[in-house]
């Protein structure tokens, strides 16, 4: 009994602990793999190909780097840092940003919780076709359309809806008579939700080993695709085709502008609370920034090697771009590669190749997001059972609310879901992150130096010239419109607050600090706490007296680690303990006991 423990402990070993009692990551390096995991998905070698392929040519990089750079990494910067700084998941971490914000911060759990459910169920699918990949002949070869279609999604018929005559009514809704489910779906959705059971029932002890795997063998499987890809006749053009043509028209384009922000929102992996939930596992003061330009540098990189694959393959197969056809994810992963892997030598092995690559990448990002729903049930003191208890009963109503997406009507069930979700839900939950973060996080500073009027005055047209662009713009028709008129508004209102603004008592960084207007804009828009010592140090130092006063007072016996923020980074700030510049954890965790009062793991929800 004690070998089996010891194998047992050897390959789902119990995480360390952090200093205040917290699981903790075995190092660094597991941390950013399963952050990367998380971002590096199908969508890599799938959907960025895709985009890429319907806005060809150089210029395309042009919005998309601009779109890293300016939105990207801000907000992944921002998740990291809170998580890491608040020792929590997102709910714990807006709750104590702001008791009125644990709405923001379930957010990112709603959204990961039911993408997770179809995304397993996207992932038995390319298991089918992994299962078909070792017979040969391939099933699909003469028959792609058909195999895709009536073998693997098994769709069953619709009756089509119509409108009236006139064009302005609905005749007749579309109906879906075929529901049953599709066992085949169903027995692999059941082996997918095993694994990820078994990725992260012993937490991040355990998660910290499975992301060598997840992530390594995907790199390794995609050069040898890339390798074998760009060894075809003719793949040189279609590398030329991305390489070596720049359309510098396309630009004047707001399309091609709206794709590239679009791709990077949804490829870098923001909204769903996996990075703050698994920064919250990190040391306390490791450089957050740095890890996350890691995480979204990485994720550039490998996206744009894995599309060397796809655009070797379409000058293989003379897949030309053409006006008004575009290219989806879909057909890239379940037709135009399995397509290719029928025309090589060893078409059976490169099919392996291909969907086991497809399955390890998507299953890396399955399993976080489940960890985002288990990181806030730990966490938040309401259930006493074990992590091992809380995943096993996640898993399992999981799969069960995973079955409608198991039917004949599952892909359209599907299809509708990720169209809400990542069309509405999704930006929603990030434009309310963003704006929350930067609003509300220690706004009483900002009234202490400009005042209550002008700190108002500021924000209503920040927020009003948001809504009334978006009105216009889809009133007229007209983004041009729509973009300039909430800009000119926000400009009209900054301007009035920075005039009306009381002059701060602080002074602020040099750049801002030529003129009082300036400085006075600085403080509404841009403040982030780092300004004089002196300040900042009698701030931090009369809260963290309070802090530990109302701690021990109210607990007394209890550990002192569980608190949010806790005793000891109050007590290390009051003393203006000097932090490392050159991370953004360094700010938050240093004012952590100024903006909100203590609170237990349990106490956060009645607060």
């Amino acid at each position: 009994m004690d070998v089996f423990r010891k194998i047992g402990g050897y390959l789902a070993p119990p995480p360390p602990k952090s200093d205040d009692g917290r699981d903790q990551w075995p190092s660094r390096a597991a941390f950013l793999l399963a952050a990367m995991g998380g971002c590096a998905g199908q969508g890599n070698l799938l959907r960025y190909p895709s985009v890429v392929y319907n806005n060809w040519g150089l210029q395309w990089f042009i919005p998309y780097l601009l779109a890293v750079f300016l939105i990207a990494i801000p907000a992944l910067i921002l998740e990291v840092s809170i998580g890491q700084a608040y020792r929590g998941g997102t709910v714990i971490a807006f709750n104590n940003i702001n008791r009125r914000l644990k709405g923001v911060g379930m957010g990112p759990v709603i959204v990961s919780f039911i993408v997770v459910q179809y995304f397993t169920v996207n992932l038995a699918w390319i298991m089918s076709y992994f299962r078909h990949s070792f017979t040969s002949p391939l099933p699909w070869q003469g028959r792609i359309q058909d195999f895709y279609w009536n073998d693997v999604l098994r769709v069953g018929d619709i009756i089509e809806g119509g409108l009236t005559e006139d064009g302005t009514g609905v005749a007749s809704y579309t109906g879906y008579p075929n529901v049953s489910l599709i066992s085949e779906t169903v027995g692999w959705s059941v082996f997918v939700w095993f694994l990820i059971w078994l990725s992260i029932f012993r937490g991040v002890g355990m998660t910290g080993r499975v992301v060598y795997f997840t992530m390594g063998l995907p790199i390794v499987t995609t050069i040898i695709f890339v390798g074998r890809s760009l060894s075809l006749p003719n793949a040189g053009e279609g590398v030329r085709l991305l390489w070596t043509n720049f359309r510098g028209e396309e630009l004047a384009s707001g399309t091609v502008w709206q794709t590239a922000v679009g791709l990077v929102f949804f490829s870098t992996g923001i909204g769903f609370g996996y990075f703050t939930s698994y920064a919250s596992y990190n040391q306390k003061h490791a450089n957050a920034v740095m890890d996350a330009i890691l995480i979204c540098g990485s994720n550039v990189l490998f996206e744009n090697f894995a599309a060397f694959a796809v655009f070797g393959v379409v000058g293989y197969l003379q897949l030309w771009p053409e006006d008004d056809v575009r290219l989806g994810a879909f057909v890239v992963g379940f037709l135009t590669l399995p397509e290719a892997v029928l025309q090589m030598p060893g078409a059976n092995f490169w099919a392996v190749l291909l969907f086991f690559t497809l399955i390890v990448l998507g299953f890396s990002s399955a399993f976080v997001m489940l960890d985002v729903v288990v990181t806030l049930i730990c966490d938040s003191g309401l259930v006493k059972a074990s992590r091992p208890v809380v995943v096993t009963v996640l898993v399992l109503l999981s799969f069960l609310l995973c079955l409608p997406y198991c039917t004949e009507f599952g892909y359209y069930l599907l299809d509708g879901v990720d169209r809400y979700i990542n069309n509405i839900a999704l930006i929603f939950v990030v434009w309310t992150e963003v704006t929350c973060a930067t609003t509300v996080y220690r706004w009483r500073d900002i009234v202490d130096q400009v005042g209550i009027v002008a700190f108002s005055l500021y924000n209503f047209g920040f927020f009003a010239g948001q809504f009334f662009g978006v009105v216009l713009a889809h009133g007229l028709k007209s983004p041009g419109i729509g973009a300039g008129s909430g800009i000119g508004f926000y400009v009209v209102f900054a301007l009035a607050a920075s005039i009306i603004a009381r002059t701060p008592s602080v002074r602020a960084p040099s750049f801002w600090s030529w003129n009082v207007i300036i400085s006075k804009f600085w403080f509404m828009a841009f403040y982030s706490v780092s300004l004089s010592p002196n300040y900042t140090t009698y701030t931090n130092r009369c809260r963290a007296i309070n802090c530990a006063a109302t701690s021990t007072s109210s607990l007394g016996k209890a550990r002192i680690g569980r608190f949010r923020p806790s005793f000891h980074s109050c007590f290390a700030t009051s003393l203006g303990r000097p932090l490392p510049s050159s991370s953004a954890l360094a700010i938050l965790s240093s004012i952590r006991c100024a903006m909100t009062p203590c609170t237990s793991r349990a106490s956060f929800w009645r607060t």
